[in-house]
């Protein structure tokens, strides 16, 4: 299973190394192949965790980051989640074989307000299976969920083996919110990574997440993100 860092190693990196902890994202349905080698060449420079792109996208990021320790995150039943599960599977094995080493996957909001969680439990682990060991991250889409149903998504997300729980797609009316991640910590523990999304732009909002728990940033602005940073200013040889 891949290891999953701690929240207290996710709190360390954001006061010394806050890159380390996003996923520089680019999903915009009109981005273009210059805007995602833009995205890849600041995710070189900046040293980010990873870049995040719709599949599509994934060869052209290939083609930038061989070889880096940059990896390739890709969405899959974006972003409505209501996506046929074997459908979901089919996406993840594509994406995979382009090259994606992440993947994003979006719960089926409809079956989980609906309390099927068989089919919402199912329609994970056929992506995790699909993932083959790979790192799997579950939106919940929290903006359209009640308290008890985030909870009741976390739990499923464990039952069926993923390593993170999301806050959001950022393509709804919510993003990430220090309350939900309290929330989520307080289901999942240290068994899963949470990866807050969706209106995170600076690096105060960036902290204030992971010390509320999360342990990945999702973001548009990463760059904006590190460079808000104490760590910033600090010459090389003192980072």
């Amino acid at each position: 299973m891949p290891e999953i860092i701690t929240t207290e190693t996710a709190q360390i990196l954001a006061k010394t190394n806050v890159a380390r902890l996003i996923d520089h994202t680019a999903l915009r349905p009109e981005a273009t192949g210059v805007q995602i080698e833009k995205l890849c060449r600041e995710a070189l420079h900046y040293h980010f965790y990873s870049v995040c792109i719709n599949p599509y996208f994934v060869p052209l990021a290939k083609s930038f980051l061989s070889g880096s320790n940059v990896k390739i995150c890709t969405v899959i039943g974006f972003p409505l989640g209501v996506t046929l599960s074997r459908v979901k599977a089919y996406e993840t094995e594509e994406a995979i074989k382009e090259g994606a080493q992440e993947i994003d996957m979006v719960i089926n909001v409809s079956a989980l307000k609906d309390k099927d969680y068989k089919k919402v439990r199912k329609d994970i682990e056929v992506v995790v299976k699909s993932a083959s060991g790979l790192i799997c991250k579950v939106i919940l889409e929290n903006c359209l969920l009640t308290d008890e149903e985030k909870m009741v998504g976390c739990q499923l997300a464990l039952q069926a083996g993923a390593h993170f729980v999301k806050t959001s797609t950022g393509f709804d009316k919510g993003g990430a919110t220090t309350a939900d991640i309290e929330l989520m910590r307080g289901v999942v523990g240290e068994y899963l990574g949470i990866k807050a999304a969706g209106g995170i732009r600076d690096y105060q909002t960036a902290v204030k997440m992971v010390e509320a728990g999360a342990t990945r940033i999702g973001a548009s602005q990463g760059v904006q993100i590190v460079n808000g940073s104490p760590y910033a200013n600090l010459p090389d040889d003192k980072k």
